[in-house]
């Protein structure tokens, strides 16, 4: 079995081929320490698996995920990260991730790795106790399906826990003119008339 590990640390890299080569039938083909070279060395190899990082410099793992799936939709790529975060799990899920593991639970990556590659999708405990939850209010991490961006989505929320104009500025380090801007905007998006509109929006949107 051909498989392909990202990470930016060398001295995971290295326990990690390590590990995996313990496996006769598994072959280390390429190590990358980007998200960058995790697409082209996925061009070149198409291995059975990609171990991924996610926090990397040039481009993520789960920007490369998404890069790599557009092209090779059935690409099985294996999220290996120290994070827990709602965020990288919901990314994870929404671009269509074989699995996300941590780097803790390092006993569960050889098992792992030969799931992901008989086609079957597989999350760490962890992960797996998070998912009913995030997914209730995963649309408080979605809003680019309304047409917002991510900072207009930060001031919906906090627009939506009662924060003012000014506080608003202060915590996002705007200017409350910009910020009124982004409300103006927001409300055009959304074809509401208010902050009250805006806010129940929300409520009813997580």
């Amino acid at each position: 079995m051909e498989i392909i590990l990202i990470d930016d640390d060398f001295f995971i890299t290295t326990a990690l081929k390590t590990i995996l080569e313990a496996d006769e039938n598994i072959h280390v083909t390429a190590t990358g320490s980007s998200g960058t070279e995790a697409v082209s060395l996925y061009r070149q190899y198409q291995p059975a698996v990609l171990l991924m990082d996610i926090r990397m410099n040039e481009m993520n793992g789960l920007e490369a995920s998404e890069v790599i799936l557009k092209e090779y939709p059935d690409a099985r790529i294996l999220l290996l990260t120290t994070f827990l975060d709602d965020e990288y799990i919901i990314q994870a899920l929404k671009i269509g991730a074989s699995g996300y593991l941590l780097k803790q639970d390092y006993q569960s990556i050889l098992p792992a790795i030969h799931a992901v590659a008989s086609g079957q999708t597989v999350f760490g405990t962890e992960i797996t106790a998070k998912i009913p939850d995030l997914l209730s209010r995963s649309n408080a991490f979605l809003y680019e399906k309304y047409g917002l961006t991510e900072r207009e989505a930060e001031i919906v929320e906090m627009v939506a826990d009662g924060s003012s104009n000014k506080e608003i500025a202060e915590q996002l380090f705007l200017s409350e003119g910009t910020v009124r801007n982004y409300l103006s905007t927001i409300l055009d998006k959304l074809s509401l008339r208010d902050r009250t509109q805006l806010a129940i929006f929300y409520y009813q949107h997580i």
